[in-house]
Formats: C-alpha cells, sequence, structure tokens
C-alpha cells in the first residue's frame, strides 16, 4: 500500500467554505436567470435581444453577486455582537443592524452591519463599514475615480451621459462636479508626482543597452486659459443660488504656468512628471523646489538638460536650482526673434530672408559672438528697425551660453520646446479651453491637478489620499 495523503485541517475548511460559497453564488444566479427568463419574451430573440436584454440585467447578476461573497466572507463581522471602543477602550455592546446601500460599478450592494455606541465619548461605530474599506455616502470609490476619468477629458454634462450610457450607473453631472473637486482640493505636486522608484524604472528602461547616460529634459511654459472671476458665483446660498447675470462679469484669460520632466528615448519622448496651475512664477518656483527636495528625479542616473523660451523669471529658478543642467534657449523661438529683425531692417524681401538664414547658420554653429558684433554694426533702417536690432542684441546677449545648438544635438540634447508645449496643449487647451468656457480659478487648478494625476499615473494615488481625508472628517 502507498502512503496515505496528508491533508491539513485549514485546507479542509477552506474548501469546505467555499464549497458553501458556491452554493449561495448558484442560488443567486438562479434567481437572476429566472428574471432574465421573465424578460426574454420572443421564443426566438435575436442576438441585439438577447445582448439589451442581458445588458440591463448585468448590474443585478453582478452586485448580488458581490454582496454575497461580501457576506460569506465576513460572516464573523455581520455576527459581530462586542466590539471597543477606538477612543476610551469601553467594550460595547452590539445594536440592531443597520441596512446600507452603495453603489459601486458592479451595482448597488446592500449590507447589513451590526452598530456600536458609546455614550461616554457619544460616537458611533460600524466596523464591518471599516473592514470593508467603504467610503463615506452611497457612491464609492471605484464609481468616483471612473467619473473624474471621464470629466478630465469631457464636460460634466457629456460626462454624466457617457457614463451612464457605458457603466450603467446614473451619475449627475453636479454630482459628478462634486466629486471630482471634493478628490482634487488641496492637490499639491507632490500628490500628482509619481515615487522615486517608478521613475527610476523608466530611466532604467529607456537607459538599458546605452552607453552614455539618458537625457532627461525639463520643460518650463505657460499656456492660457479662460478664467471667471468669484463675483460670478451665485448670489445666494444653498442649492436654489442663481449665478450671476453675463452681463454682470467679464472673463479673463490667464496664465497657466507649468513645467514637464520627460525622457529622450531615439524618436519618442517618455513622459515622467507634469504639473501645470494657474500661478504665480513665485508659486512655480516652489512647486519645482519641492521636486527638487523630494528627491524624485535621480539626477545622477541622467543628463539633465532644461528648455525653453527667453523669459527672464524661467531661467532664475533654472538656475536656481539646477545650476549644472545644460541650458538650451528654444531654437524656434530664438528664431523669431531673428526673423523679426530681418522684417523690420529689410521688409518682406529676398534679402531679408538670406540674411535671417544666414544667421541662423551662425547660431547653430556656436557663432554667437560673431552674430551679437554684426548686430552692432548694422545701420538700421528705421525706427522700428533700431528697436528690433537692440531688442535683439540684448536678447542674445543674455542667452548666449544657451545658444550652442551644434553641440547640443551632438550631444543628444533637444533643440525646441515642443515637448512642453504639446504637454500645455494635451493637459490644459483640450480640457479647459471649451465653446463658451469660463472656468473659477480654484475649479480650474483642480482640474488641472486631476489631469496631470491622470497623464502621471498617480491618480490612483490621488484618491487614496481622498479617502483617507474622508474617513478622517
Amino acid at each position: 500500500m502507498g502512503a496515505a495523503e496528508v491533508i491539513a485541517f485549514e485546507e479542509v475548511r477552506a474548501r469546505k467554505q467555499w464549497d458553501a460559497l458556491r452554493r449561495h453564488l448558484h442560488t443567486r444566479f438562479d434567481q437572476w436567470l429566472d428574471g432574465l427568463e421573465a424578460q426574454l419574451h420572443e421564443p426566438a430573440p435575436t442576438l441585439a435581444q438577447v445582448t439589451e436584454t442581458v445588458w440591463n440585467l448585468r448590474q443585478a447578476l453582478t452586485g448580488g453577486l458581490t454582496e454575497t461573497i461580501v457576506e460569506h466572507t465576513h460572516q464573523g463581522e455581520r455576527t459581530r455582537r462586542q466590539s471597543r471602543c477606538p477612543q476610551c477602550d469601553r467594550l460595547l455592546q452590539a445594536r440592531p443592524a443597520v441596512r446600507r446601500t452603495v453603489e459601486t460599478l458592479v451595482g448597488l450592494v446592500q449590507l447589513e452591519r451590526p452598530y456600536f455606541y458609546c455614550a461616554a465619548c457619544r460616537a458611533g461605530l460600524y466596523p464591518l463599514d471599516e473592514v470593508l474599506n467603504l467610503s463615506p455616502g452611497r457612491t464609492q470609490l471605484d464609481v468616483q475615480k471612473a467619473a473624474a476619468k471621464l470629466v478630465t477629458e469631457v464636460p460634466y454634462d457629456e460626462a454624466s451621459r457617457l457614463f451612464g450610457d457605458l457603466t450603467g450607473v446614473g451619475l449627475g453631472s453636479e454630482r459628478m462636479h462634486t466629486v471630482t473637486n471634493e478628490a482634487a482640493e488641496g492637490l499639491t505636486v507632490l500628490d500628482v508626482t509619481p515615487s522615486r522608484d517608478e521613475i527610476a524604472r523608466h530611466i532604467a528602461a529607456v537607459a538599458a543597452g546605452r552607453f552614455r547616460r539618458p537625457v532627461l529634459v525639463l520643460g518650463i511654459d505657460g499656456a492660457y486659459v479662460p478664467t471667471r472671476p468669484d463675483s460670478a458665483r451665485g448670489r445666494r446660498p444653498g442649492q436654489g443660488r442663481q449665478r450671476a447675470k453675463r452681463a454682470l462679469w467679464r472673463g479673463q484669460w490667464r496664465e497657466a504656468k507649468g513645467f514637464r520632466f520627460y525622457l529622450l528615448a531615439d524618436d519618442r519622448i517618455v513622459h515622467l512628471l507634469s504639473w501645470h496651475q494657474v500661478q504665480t512664477e513665485e508659486q512655480l518656483g516652489e512647486a519645482l523646489q519641492q521636486i527638487k527636495k523630494a528627491g524624485v528625479i535621480p539626477e545622477e542616473k541622467v543628463r539633465l538638460c532644461v528648455v525653453s523660451d527667453g523669459a527672464e523669471w524661467i531661467w532664475k529658478h533654472v538656475q536656481a536650482l539646477f545650476p549644472t543642467a545644460r541650458q538650451v534657449l528654444d531654437y524656434y523661438h530664438c528664431a523669431q526673434y531673428i526673423h523679426h529683425i530681418a522684417k523690420a531692417q529689410y521688409g518682406a524681401s529676398a534679402q531679408g530672408l538670406e540674411w535671417a538664414e544666414a544667421t541662423m547658420t551662425r547660431l547653430y554653429l556656436g557663432k554667437v559672438s560673431a552674430v551679437l558684433s554684426g548686430l552692432r554694426r548694422m545701420q538700421p533702417t528705421s525706427d522700428e528697425a533700431a528697436q528690433a536690432l537692440a531688442n535683439g542684441w540684448e536678447y542674445l546677449h543674455e542667452h548666449r551660453g544657451r545658444t550652442y545648438y551644434r553641440q547640443g544635438r551632438r550631444g543628444g540634447y533637444p533643440l525646441g520646446s515642443g515637448g512642453i508645449e504639446s504637454s500645455n496643449k494635451f493637459i490644459c487647451h483640450v480640457r479647459l479651453k471649451r465653446s463658451g468656457a469660463w472656468w473659477y480659478e480654484s475649479n480650474s487648478n483642480r482640474m488641472l491637478a486631476l489631469r496631470c494625476a491622470k497623464y502621471n499615473g498617480t491618480l490612483d494615488q490621488v484618491f487614496a489620499r481622498h479617502q483617507q481625508r474622508l474617513r478622517k472628517a
């Protein structure tokens, strides 16, 4: 005879528990089949009729199955008779169970859980809610997160309609607005920033098989977005308040300043981090300083390069925080200055175009001193030309150390700020610059923060933070 197989008691108990759960799930499924049978009236339904019926009843099935699993796996918490007060550690006796219905992406889930109340602390608690990690209110975190992903791409009214069509969960536009603004309230740049380990993994993937360290680019720029003043808010408190009439307020285009870190990988870029807000240049500098202090960018593993236009405030912060980084003046922004000088000096002529192209060639070859000397020797043909020459000389002299384009090209560095320009477009413009849209500053910044979190891959940590804040409150 062979040796008898030894079966652990825990395995037997787990098997029995799973068999019991399967029986309960089969019972729930049979109940759903009864409803399906009642809905399919046609003896030979078409595929469209079958799919429509199943689609309409799907959440009754998935929600019911979820409810059964919760009831079975948390039977001990559902029948708990005693609990400790988290504040005074007093032993509390269970009161009659209280029913609660929560809304998830898989459907409605009904829960019956014991209630405990401490008269000394005047506080009640539901231990099952803590075990299940439920969010306060009816709408659970998975619904809120899915709604946020949608409203960051399309307007609230359209998002509400699409959300109902795609998920079967009814969530009004006002509720979507409230949920997303609550989730994004108080977000900082570090809240939407990936971890150092996550960024290091991207860097390692790009650096694989390369002799030199990969180029990490920091782009800084601004994009104008439509805003409305706070005076345009409702005149009366409560849900019945009315917005101020359009004639009483005037919209204003304000600059959403932002920055973006990304890696260069041959013919593509690998996005790492974006942060855009309607803010002052001091606030943007503070955000960059937080990134620097947090150490999420492993500068020792990359060749850091900063590309931007000639705005003085940008290079002030760059020089203070990243003095050893390669600094590049946007080649195409520089070309605009040169062509403006050519037009003012020579007009719309072939001579002006020839001079502009020759000057840009000299700059590309690193002969910025020759270009500056040439600008000094030029005799202006008009007052406009004189002003253009003076501005051009001052501009190039200020950024003369950032115009070595050929060396930068050989080193694999970018010459243009297209990376931050595209970030302005797909984070700021796509969502905020809609027909007829005028944003309150606070709402626009929350929307921008959520869009940054979405493209940074940190939306999950934003909502985990949101849930913790709700539970503490």
